[in-house]
């Protein structure tokens, strides 16, 4: 009986333990020796890992820069599939999303986020010389285009609100597969950011061409934040005093997010904040 109980109490010892891990939140977790776990995405150029596992892409490229600001400077990655970011942070997989995230009202909801790196908007990918003349998501519906985009992106709300039926829309894992599809013939027209869709463009050697991000409804336009848990307030928001300060004087910030694409034509204006994007996107 006496075993019993002991084996009963060690039991209980243990669970309670993991609990306490599981319920530490940032900060803590930081303070008690564990590195700070970033989650990302393949996604050129906003975020994917090196050879070596090293997070490359401009948003980690920010993101590394105000970590340090704050005086941490080390760090892992964990790659996951587009749709498993939100999931995996909030099942304590990784700490932090740089992936390169819109900050859109039904995100909000279920992460927290910074407040914005960069302002960016949305293209269309087409054959070489658009055949189809596909500019935006009206041409699409015009022409019965089949349009891919990614699983879990923002595209696929923004195509649903304009009219686009799901029969001409194909949902894949991500830039991968959205050029896998193009590339297969699998999809007329992707959309995506303008971003991935030039990346795709230099890729395939001029066999696709983007469209110009104007062509697209203004309200398309979106800024991206660097996601937390909910219970992680207190990190999220040190990382923005230490995001205010890269932010008053960026040219270090710039100058690695740079090597990606990302300039000073990205650095949102103040009107546009994570308060405003999670009330109205």
């Amino acid at each position: 009986m006496n075993k019993f109980l002991k084996s009963i109490g060690v039991f209980l010892v243990i669970i309670f333990s993991i609990s306490s891990v599981s319920a530490a939140t940032l900060t803590e977790r930081l303070k008690d020796g564990h590195k700070l776990r970033l989650g990302f995405g393949t996604a050129v150029p906003w975020a994917y890992a090196g050879d070596n596992g090293e997070a490359l892409g401009f948003v980690n490229m920010i993101a590394l820069t105000v970590l340090e600001e704050m005086g941490i400077t080390e760090h892992e990655t964990k790659v996951f599939e587009w749709s498993g970011l939100i999931p995996g942070i909030n099942a304590n997989r990784s700490d932090m999303v740089t992936g390169g995230m819109y900050i859109l009202k039904s995100r909000c909801e279920n992460m927290n986020f910074s407040d914005p790196i960069g302002v960016f908007g949305d293209a269309m990918l087409v054959p070489k010389g658009n055949p189809k003349g596909i500019n935006n998501y009206a041409d699409v519906i015009r022409t019965g285009a089949k349009l891919v985009t990614g699983a879990g992106f923002n595209t696929v709300e923004a195509a649903k609100k304009y009219g686009v039926p799901d029969s001409q829309m194909m949902l894949v894992e991500g830039e991968v597969g959205i050029l896998a599809a193009m590339k297969a013939g699998r999809a007329d027209v992707a959309v995506q950011t303008f971003f991935g869709a030039k990346e795709h463009e230099a890729k395939t050697g001029g066999k696709f061409e983007v469209t110009d991000p104007k062509l697209m409804p203004k309200e398309t336009l979106n800024v991206v934040g660097i996601g937390f848990r909910k219970t992680d307030v207190e990190f999220r928001d040190n990382f923005n005093k230490a995001l205010a300060k890269v932010m008053a004087n960026p040219a270090t910030m710039l100058k690695r997010a740079g090597e990606y694409g990302y300039d000073k034509a990205q650095l949102p204006p103040p009107s546009m904040s994570t308060e405003w994007a999670c009330s109205t996107k």
